[in-house]
């Protein structure tokens, strides 16, 4: 059995891990300032993003970059799972498309979607009802969202329980694959700032243009339609299978 080397990783699964270390890191400061220099989170105070600068402000652009490249296709840098609601990473299958298929698996993974999206707006009800009373401050809200932040990509590289309902083979044909930002910001709304706000609507657009996508081109959501989504076309390498296939080499 060989040892396992970062050096054997796709490039893309190199690039995930490396953000991933970075998220962990950026948790850690959070919590360091959290007790070192509170005054930092002072930015999650109405218009006080405006007033002066702190590291959230950093944290802030970091986030709306990542949200933005959901928006433009540029594969060289995140996953074909994010990517695949564009034109330029759809491959049409040479044969006859079952529309018959299409559109009871489209219905299928909208219907387990739905479910996630109910459960999660449960915890945030349950975070909501936790902050109203009391229990849990701004920053706590805010910490919650870091937390989310390292998690999203922990569900990537390691495991991600929405797999039980979802039934997805993998991140690559993952129906939810960007709802990240949306569910990552959510504990965010019950924050009156411009901070906040501004997070919680840009990701409301890229959850709206991936739930368009679906709408509207249901075939590139589906690897019997979008052979670029197949195990054979994958140059990714993020799913967990893969590393214990490394592993075991």
């Amino acid at each position: 059995m060989r040892e396992f080397r970062f050096s054997t990783m796709s490039p893309i699964r190199r690039r995930y891990m490396l953000r991933l270390i970075g998220r962990v890191v950026i948790l850690l400061m959070g919590v360091v300032l959290c007790f070192a220099a509170p005054e930092q989170f002072g930015v999650l105070n109405g218009w006080a993003f405006f007033e002066e600068f702190s590291l959230l402000h950093l944290l802030w652009g970091i986030w709306l970059a990542d949200m933005a490249a959901q928006l433009w296709p540029i594969h060289k840098h995140i996953s074909i799972g994010s990517q695949k609601v564009f034109r330029q990473f759809f491959q049409p299958i040479k044969e006859r498309v079952n529309k018959e298929g299409l559109k009871r698996y489209i219905l299928h993974t909208t219907r387990s979607a739905f479910w996630v999206l109910l459960l999660w707006a449960a915890l945030i009800a349950v975070i909501g009802l936790c902050y109203s009373l009391g229990w849990i401050s701004k920053t706590a809200l805010f910490m919650i969202s870091v937390v989310f932040y390292v998690c999203d990509l922990i569900c990537v590289l390691v495991w991600c329980p929405f797999r039980l309902i979802m039934h997805n083979r993998c991140c690559t044909t993952c129906r939810i694959f960007n709802w990240d930002h949306m569910m990552m910001f959510s504990p965010l709304i019950f924050i009156d700032s411009f901070f906040t706000w501004s997070l919680v609507i840009v990701a409301g657009i890229v959850w709206l243009m991936w739930e368009g996508c679906v709408l509207v081109y249901p075939e590139r959501f589906w690897e019997q339609t979008n052979a670029s989504l197949r195990c054979a076309q994958c140059t990714d390498k993020l799913c967990t299978q893969y590393c214990r296939k490394l592993r075991n080499r």
